[in-house]
């Protein structure tokens, strides 16, 4: 069994969180629950839960304000919050587990697998949300990328490319080295089209301050700062233009 605590300052959230486990999470043991910064707070000091399902608002403060009361982080948390776009963003970016409520089973089910399967709990992720919160609306400098053995933590600004590899993404840097991570482009585009990154081609996604020219003949491609050519569609031709003039 999961052994898990609930920190929500609203009753009925808790309420409906616990039926959802009960009904689809099964191996999940609730051994506790919070409504405020400060019951939170007491409530994981006096406590060893694997599991916490923590709510960004509360009514004395955030969840953040829990985990900067607390010596050590030594569980994996799932945060729940409402339809918040910076904070979804921040949790994209930093590679943390979130549930957005009303919470969807399928999604709870997924998100308690991958808690139940991590080894080691993502302090360098939780660090770079935390660090994000702080500094609400402004860029995010820094990106989480799960691999299969580990999440790395890299610089926005070292990604010279992405291209797509069926479900997973192959990200090349700067330093010429590469990360093959666990999820979609498309996923990637969403993430960093603040970013000055563009889609100019099904398979590829580049940074366009890391373009050195765009060769019109042989069907376009564009020549990257790292030595890579990189093919243009013909649909996204017109698009490059407007982003390297733009530059």
């Amino acid at each position: 069994m999961i052994k898990a605590v609930i920190i929500d300052d609203i009753r009925e959230s808790r309420e409906a969180l616990k039926r959802e486990l009960e009904s689809y999470c099964p191996n999940v043991e609730i051994i506790g629950e919070a409504d405020s910064v400060v019951s939170g707070a007491k409530l994981l000091k006096q406590n060893s839960p694997a599991l916490v399902f923590l709510d960004i608002q509360l009514g004395d403060g955030t969840g953040f304000d829990i985990l900067e009361l607390l010596d050590h982080v030594n569980f994996n948390i799932i945060f729940t919050t409402a339809s918040d776009a910076y904070a979804v963003k921040a949790f994209r970016f930093s590679a943390i587990d979130y549930l957005l409520k009303p919470i969807d089973p399928d999604d709870l089910k997924t998100a308690v697998e991958k808690a139940s399967q991590s080894k080691s709990t993502p302090n360098e992720s939780l660090e770079m949300l935390m660090e994000h919160s702080r500094q609400v609306y402004k860029p995010l400098k820094r990106l989480a990328l799960n691999t299969l053995e580990k999440i790395h933590v890299v610089n926005i600004t070292d990604i010279v490319r992405c291209e797509a590899d069926v479900n997973y993404t192959m990200f090349y840097f700067a330093d010429k080295t590469k990360l093959l991570v666990t999820k979609t482009l498309k996923e990637f585009e969403d993430m960093l089209k603040d970013h000055q990154f563009i889609r100019v081609h099904q398979s590829h996604l580049v940074n366009t301050n890391c373009i050195k020219e765009f060769v019109k003949g042989d069907g376009g491609y564009l020549m990257m700062h790292d030595g890579s050519s990189v093919p243009v569609s013909t649909r996204k031709r017109n698009s490059v233009v407007e982003a390297l003039n733009s530059l």
